[in-house]
């Protein structure tokens, strides 16, 4: 059916932009979990301190994005209201039995991984289900739904601070376990008004067929040779993206010590952030097709660049303006995600075309904070991190630049196809009518000779 553009779409926006709240919100403020992780079960003795201590955080939001191929899948078969709502509780029980840990190691377990795959499941649904209410305005819905991490990710961290000192990391965690909560009961308005897979195959007696492994792993999304592009390229992009989220903190106390607010730079990243995100998505309304990925070869460009300023800032002053700059373009990369895999893809494989982008996104953006970590640990500064992390965003960057010409190359030829069928059907009827003349003038001409 036809987007209704508005309607229950608004209340369900605004479930979406919890979801995106409670999950990056958490996930953006592991700065501060980090350093408190650090304070709480480390060593001195430890040589390898903030390696290990980065995976925490680092595995955490890689697995919200490696989960997303199956998350995709169940998406497809079961609709995006029970796939949301059982994401949410796994992620709330993950949440509330790593406030019960006294060592670092099964946080990998609670935090890392079960946590994050409850928000992974919890998370794209809130994607998938925004393209059944709009289509003229998803740029701008979507990017009012992104906004909504930034709305935490400026509020969180202040929270977390005045927790941590008066609750301690634990109950802390347990306080967030609110923001679950409620994450749970928003997916309940996720109602959906494209039948899923379990309609699709089941009838109308509602029996559930589970359809071919073809429609389970659409990997046909493949096929369009500038999604291909699209979904390597953005991964190349990403392998030092998640490093400031994760070290800027703990850079912050190395080179400043404790005379400066470091909260501030969280701050200025979400504000900014949220901005950027309500800009550019309103702005991708108005960019045709698959030129609307222009908008992300900028934020790439602009984001590489200031995680290489990030060690040449020996002023506090400049690290803020740093942080503006690199929120503003997170924002942009993030708020057209959705439009351009729609204009890629289409509606119907979508779901999985972001779930497949997603799961490749896990890997560069779950190994960088430990590399980055490692050379903390080895070199004792984070400068050589940072300037390695703005080097991938570059790279990136440079191979989306191919995708707008090659999508317009794939149309055209789509076009030309249907019309050289015409062609060669009119040669065929013209070929038949000169063959029909040409046998009727012998003809006429016997009979004038009579």
């Amino acid at each position: 059916p036809e987007p209704p553009e508005g309607g229950w779409g608004w209340v369900v926006m605004l479930a979406a932009m919890w979801c995106n709240g409670a999950v990056f919100g958490i996930q953006n403020s592991c700065g501060i979990l980090f350093v408190s992780m650090l304070r709480l079960f480390g060593s001195s003795e430890d040589k390898q301190l903030v390696f290990k201590t980065a995976w925490v955080s680092s595995l955490s939001m890689g697995m919200v994005f490696f989960c997303s191929p199956i998350v995709s899948i169940f998406t497809d078969l079961f609709g995006c209201r029970k796939v949301a709502v059982i994401g949410a509780a796994l992620g709330l029980v993950g949440l509330l039995s790593s406030s019960f840990v006294s060592t670092t190691e099964p946080l990998y377990f609670t935090y890392g991984i079960l946590f994050a795959c409850g928000c992974s499941f919890a998370y794209q649904p809130s994607l998938v289900i925004l393209g059944h209410y709009f289509k003229k305005r998803l740029g701008l819905v979507n990017g009012i739904v992104t906004a909504g991490s930034s709305l935490f990710t400026v509020s969180l961290p202040f929270l977390l601070r005045v927790l941590i000192d008066f609750v301690d990391l634990y109950n802390t965690l347990r306080i967030l376990c609110i923001l679950m909560l409620v994450l749970l009961l928003a997916g309940f308005t996720y109602k959906p008004l494209v039948p899923n897979a379990k309609h699709k195959e089941g009838g109308k007696k509602g029996k559930f067929k589970l359809p071919p492994a073809k429609k389970i792993c659409n990997f046909s999304v493949f096929k369009v040779l500038s999604y291909r592009i699209w979904a390597f390229g953005i991964p190349a992009a990403l392998f030092g993206y998640f490093v400031p989220y994760v070290h800027l903190m703990n850079h912050v106390k190395d080179r400043f010590g404790n005379s400066v607010p470091e909260e501030v730079l969280l701050l200025c990243l979400g504000i900014t952030s949220g901005v950027g995100r309500l800009i550019f998505g309103r702005v991708a309304d108005y960019i045709p097709g698959a030129k609307k990925i222009y908008l992300q070869v900028a934020s790439f460009f602009f984001i590489g660049l200031m995680s290489m300023m990030i060690p040449l800032c020996n002023v506090f002053g400049a690290l803020i303006a740093v942080c503006l700059f690199m929120g503003l373009f997170d924002g942009c990369f993030i708020c057209i995600m959705a439009p351009i895999a729609f204009e890629l893809v289409g509606a119907e494989d979508v779901s999985q075309a972001i779930g497949f982008l997603l799961g490749l996104m896990s890997v560069p953006m779950t190994v960088g904070p430990p590399i980055a970590g490692l050379l903390r640990d080895k070199l004792g500064t984070y400068d050589v991190a940072f300037y390695l992390a703005g080097v991938p965003p570059l790279i990136g960057g440079a191979i989306l630049c191919f995708i707008p010409w090659v999508h317009e190359r794939q149309k055209l030829k789509e076009r030309a196809k249907p019309v050289d069928g015409e062609t060669t059907e009119k040669m065929l009827e013209k070929e038949s009518t000169l063959g029909s003349d040409t046998m009727e003038k012998p003809v006429k001409e016997l009979d004038s000779g009579f």
